[in-house]
């Protein structure tokens, strides 16, 4: 939907999708990454969590991390480099080509055929 567009992106940032609950030394969950409640994160986890997300933002489409390794090290928080200062979208990443220009294609069912379908639906189950 917004591939063609230059001025908006949405790009997927799958750092959660294959994470593992943070354990500790004794390979019980490490309780000081959430809230509480057992349920929500605490601070470090949302900080954890918040690094994960900026380090997707800047790694190109393709190549995002999928997971989350809750070290509580901010020497993994990546950085912006000189030569991609900005935000990896599927256009600036090369993942497919840039210069595509999407064809407009014809819907497979003819918008006049959904009508006549509504149509006898309601007709069917008015009966």
């Amino acid at each position: 939907r917004y591939e063609e567009r230059e001025d908006f992106a949405v790009v997927m940032q799958p750092f959660f999708r294959n994470t593992l609950l943070p354990l500790d030394s004794n390979g019980k969950p490490d309780l000081s990454f959430f809230a509480a409640d057992c349920f929500h994160f605490s601070a470090r986890g949302y900080a954890e969590m918040a690094m994960a997300l900026w380090n997707n933002m800047l790694e190109p489409v393709g190549e995002k991390q999928t997971y989350n390794n809750f070290t509580h090290d901010r020497s993994k928080l990546k950085c912006p480099k000189p030569e991609k200062p900005f935000l990896s979208t599927l256009r600036n990443s090369g993942f497919r080509n840039s210069d595509l220009i999407l064809e407009k294609t014809e819907p497979s069912v003819p918008y006049w055929a959904v009508i006549v379908a509504a149509v006898a639906g309601v007709l069917a189950g008015s009966l």
